[in-house]
């Protein structure tokens, strides 16, 4: 009963020394803080020790793969989930707060923002935010929040720009910001990137939408065509 008590203390002081200062806490420690609300009835020091010794760091443990998770003794469905909630929740957080003000002034947001949605994604997505008349992200109707979006493969998406000018018309867009991922990690646009940002542009302006900036995300960063000045 003694080890059960100080067992349950030690979660306890875990918890509050987090709530007072999480910058005191060591790296493993914020780990097994995690790893208390899906292993209830386990010492979890030492699995938190073994996640970072494997994957590096909480990044890598974010990072990781289901099965490559699943390869730590006690890792189950359970803790893959929790970190895939905290990556939506985060993600659906970064949007909303971006949504509060024109992209001129939370263009960072909205690109950390597609970074945590699908900057690791394996294959490329190309995604399309659209704005109100006051630049900001147009509220959406219904949630979670159904963008709108095309899928690729590892090194390709293919692109209908007439399906993106549609859809803006119906949802009534004053402008619009394109994204997509690099999933090889290099933040440089291709030629087919630059021509067809090119071609959007043309295209936007021919129906009276403004095409805002065309983000390339990966998962340690993005390049703005903007601040690059290719638009």
């Amino acid at each position: 009963m003694s080890q059960d008590k100080h067992y349950l203390g030690h979660r306890t002081r875990l918890r509050n020394r987090f709530m007072q200062n999480v910058e005191g806490l060591q790296e493993y420690e914020i780990v097994e803080l995690l790893l208390t609300y899906v292993l209830p009835q386990r010492d979890v020091k030492e699995i938190a020790k073994e996640l970072l010794e494997r994957f590096g760091s909480i990044k890598g443990i974010f990072d990781a793969s289901e099965d490559e998770l699943r390869s730590i003794p006690f890792i189950k469905d359970k803790f893959i989930t929790l970190l895939r909630l905290i990556r939506e929740v985060n993600a659906i957080y970064r949007k909303q707060k971006a949504s509060e003000v024109p992209v001129s002034q939370s263009i960072e947001e909205i690109a950390h923002y597609c970074i945590e949605k699908f900057g690791d994604k394996k294959e490329e997505e190309f995604h399309v935010l659209y704005l109100d008349s006051n630049f900001r992200i147009q509220l959406e109707n219904d949630f979670p929040a159904d963008e709108f979006y095309f899928s690729g493969t590892v090194d390709k998406t293919v692109v209908y720009p007439r399906k993106i000018i549609e859809e803006g018309i119906k949802r009534k867009a004053y402008a619009l910001i394109i994204v997509h991922n690099h999933p090889n990690g290099i933040l440089q646009p291709s030629e087919y990137d630059k021509n067809l940002t090119q071609f959007i542009d043309i295209a936007t302006k021919t129906v009276g939408m403004i095409l805002f900036d065309h983000l390339i995300v990966t998962s340690g960063g993005y390049l703005s065509f903007k601040k690059e000045r290719l638009i």
